[in-house]
């Protein structure tokens, strides 16, 4: 395990060490990566930064499209500063001084993290990982198997070392581990056989039905709990939330004192009740009439954007068509004039080619006029930053046709 020797100054992640640490990495690809002192942190994929005495985790902010990252064999106490390597999937943290899992929480993306060799006494604060693969924590001082059980909650953890820890040297150890997390592969760098799943299922199946029972009703619970969230947005889409129920009349009337003491008096109870039922019906009303009106509107918008859709494509097809074929035309006189033995027959051609570009102009203005009045035709608010764009495009390559006409080789050909 990392130690503090007396001989060696501890450091911090500065500059100095990043651009150190990176024209080690990728010295060829230097050139591209950096002009001078400036160097773009946004294309460092991999960073190596081992055996440095790093004490402190900081200044790796910029190196936001990080997937690996190596900080083994130093002396780091805490994990903190990797918030913005969101894109992370490979973390080495082993061989340091770390005594709590921490800091990890936006690192969604990571496959593979190494915690070997610290002093992590609890495995907690782990649950955004829900892609972690590999997980390496072996000789550190776990010593309550019942740490395991918290890695239940990362279904994609199939590689898993905990050797070392205080905890293996209990008999029961492999089996506990095993019967716990079922979806393991491999198990301290070894394969865990069928046939001690099998004994590990029988062995605690009393301790592990439970937790199953648990966990499958924790997730009916978040399933609903999602769907109503989904269905709150629908209803908020459509403005029609909190209207298909009393939730409305009941929001109006939870502070109301007044309006409790009325409904003490004789008879007045039995209007609120009469009133209450009117509203919630008439709530029930807006809420149907509301989410068909939305499917109406979505159901347009759906179909605006499948006719657009078609006549750009079919704006774009003529177009193209009549962009290849006026190239085909134009690469075969280009080719008559450079082989033009007189100054006249290459100048015929030029002017059939000014004569072909013209036309080709007005083909295209044609199109895009065409283009306009059919848009025009289905309109709708975001017509205006839709259109024409695909002709643009083909006249930009009409004015890279006339410029190539117009080149100093061609004027002089045949001269």
């Amino acid at each position: 395990m990392s130690q503090f020797y007396n001989d060696v100054e501890p450091n911090i992640i500065d500059d100095e060490m990043v651009l150190k640490a990176i024209e080690k990495t990728c010295p060829e690809d230097l050139g591209e990566l950096a002009q001078g002192e400036n160097i773009n942190f946004k294309d460092v994929t991999e960073l190596q930064l081992s055996f440095k005495s790093i004490l402190q985790i900081d200044n790796l902010w910029r190196l936001e499209n990080l997937t690996k990252l190596q900080l083994d064999n130093n002396v780091i106490e805490k994990i903190e500063a990797l918030e913005s390597l969101v894109h992370l999937v490979w973390l080495d943290l082993s061989f340091n001084n770390i005594e709590v899992i921490e800091g990890l929480d936006t690192l969604v993306k990571l496959q593979d993290l190494s915690l070997y060799s610290n002093r992590i006494s609890k495995i907690e604060n782990m649950d955004t990982l829900q892609e972690l693969q590999i997980f390496s924590i072996g000789k550190n001082n776990l010593t309550n198997l019942e740490n395991v059980v918290y890695l239940r909650r990362l279904k994609s953890l199939r590689t898993l070392n905990l050797s070392g820890n205080p905890f293996c040297d209990d008999k029961q150890y492999m089996l506990f581990v095993v019967a716990h997390l079922p979806n393991l592969v491999y198990l301290d760098f070894k394969l865990v056989r069928d046939t001690t799943r099998e004994d590990a299922v029988s062995k605690y199946q009393d301790l592990t039905k439970p937790l199953e029972q648990e966990e499958a009703q924790a997730l009916a619970l978040q399933e609903i709990k999602q769907a109503k969230q989904e269905e709150l947005e629908y209803h908020e889409t459509a403005f029609v939330e909190h209207l298909n129920g009393s939730f409305l009349f009941d929001s109006l009337y939870e502070d109301d004192t007044e309006a409790a003491k009325l409904a003490s008096l004789p008879g007045v109870g039995d209007l609120l009740q009469a009133y209450r039922k009117e509203f919630v019906s008439v709530c029930g009303k807006l809420y149907n009439y509301g989410l068909e009106e939305y499917e109406k509107r979505e159901a347009e918008v759906s179909d605006f954007y499948k006719k657009l859709h078609e006549i750009l494509l079919a704006s774009q097809e003529e177009s193209k068509k009549a962009m290849f074929d006026f190239e085909n035309r134009n690469k075969q006189r280009l080719d008559e004039i450079h082989h033009a033995r007189s100054y006249d027959v290459a100048e015929s051609k030029r002017a059939e080619c000014q004569e072909d570009i013209l036309q080709l102009s007005g083909t295209l203005m044609t199109l895009e006029a065409l283009l306009s009045n059919e848009l025009e035709q289905i309109s709708f608010p975001i017509l205006e930053e839709q259109s024409f764009k695909v002709p643009s495009f083909f006249l930009w390559r009409l004015w890279r046709a006339q410029k190539d006409l117009n080149s100093p080789v061609l004027k002089v050909c045949g001269t």
